[in-house]
């Protein structure tokens, strides 16, 4: 199991963020991950580190595909790999409605449907061979509809790539996603993760595999979660305790929280809905103490540092190829690399 660094970038001075990826660099740590919500976006600060370091990949964690359209992703994917010599891994996502609808303006949609077409429409991009089309229910190239010219021809993308092919994540949650990363992705970028249940995490992934014919190395999964070391364990899952009360308790009519549904299936039912049910009638410190301990230890690293090298143990039996830490820690990355 390969072991990568996830920055949760928000803005901070490159003087506090660079040295700890440079340092990553010269240790051998695989991969260093950007975030992007509606703050930072998951290019910018890749494209800095690329010039200061040499061999670890880069990764996008993940763009958001309401954001751009899939020509506008392919020449960013093709320039990024370019300044990196080729250490681009481009996880891309299709976001949550809230932030689709509201921060980018533009309709959610189906999202399975839009993934599949703009993956498609990316590839051929990227591989710079021919002048791309597509006829979608979401992407037309040329584009000929309302409002159109009438004179637009197929485009090929101007540029000489270091690769023809680089590798797509998609980050998955709900069943349906899962089951198109195992039918067309590169890898797996996962909502949250257990190794000890990875077997109900995974089986919409193997759904995908089986009905594209490809097997499991064909997928990485690649899970990016929280380090947190420190001698007091139950301050670490307090620290922890409102992100997964976020992430589970919201209700909205119309819009399936898929994170709920999640803890749901591995078997987390009871505590599932009893954040909910706090939530619902506004009582957000009863919501985030109800996040159990047993989640957060079996999809996290917490605690004191000989735990977490303990804990190790578990994820590097599992079908994950790459642990992805959000930590600014040097210690805790140093050792969790040599352990």
């Amino acid at each position: 199991m390969r072991i990568g660094l996830a920055l949760g970038y928000h803005g901070e001075p490159m003087t506090q963020i660079a040295p700890l990826v440079e340092l990553a660099d010269r240790i051998g740590v695989d991969s260093v991950w950007s975030v992007e919500e509606y703050g930072a976006d998951g290019v910018s600060v890749l494209a800095y580190l690329a010039a200061r370091t040499e061999r670890i990949k880069l990764g996008t964690g993940v763009l958001q595909l309401a954001g751009r359209t899939p020509a506008n992703t392919a020449m960013t994917a093709l320039t990024l790999d370019i300044l990196s010599e080729g250490r681009l891994l481009l996880g891309l996502g299709v976001s949550v409605p809230w932030i689709v609808e509201g921060w980018h303006g533009v309709p959610y949609g189906r999202p399975l449907t839009r993934t599949r077409e703009y993956v498609q429409i990316l590839r051929a991009a990227i591989r710079c061979e021919e002048r791309v089309t597509h006829d979608g229910e979401y992407y037309r190239l040329p584009y000929h509809g309302p409002g159109s010219t009438g004179r637009a021809r197929p485009v090929k993308a101007l540029l000489d790539p270091v690769r023809t092919t680089i590798p797509t994540y998609l980050a998955a949650i709900g069943p349906g996603m899962v089951r198109l990363a195992g039918e067309i992705a590169d890898g797996w970028l996962p909502g949250f993760y257990s190794p000890e249940r990875e077997g109900v995490i995974t089986a919409p992934l193997d759904e995908g595999l089986k009905r594209a014919g490809r097997d499991r190395e064909a997928v990485d999964i690649t899970v990016i979660t929280h380090a947190v070391r420190t001698r007091d364990l139950a301050k670490a899952r307090d620290e922890l305790r409102p992100l997964y009360a976020a992430y589970l308790g919201p209700d909205v009519p119309g819009v399936r929280n898929t994170y709920f549904d999640l803890a749901r299936e591995i078997g987390f039912e009871a505590e599932a809905e009893t954040i909910r049910a706090h939530h619902r009638e506004g009582r957000r410190a009863e919501a985030i103490a109800a996040v159990p301990d047993a989640l957060l230890d079996e999809v996290a690293l917490l605690g004191p540092l000989p735990r977490i090298v303990d804990r190790l143990a578990a994820w590097k039996e599992s079908r994950v190829g790459t642990l992805a830490l959000i930590t600014r820690d040097r210690t805790l990355l140093e050792a969790v690399l040599s352990a």
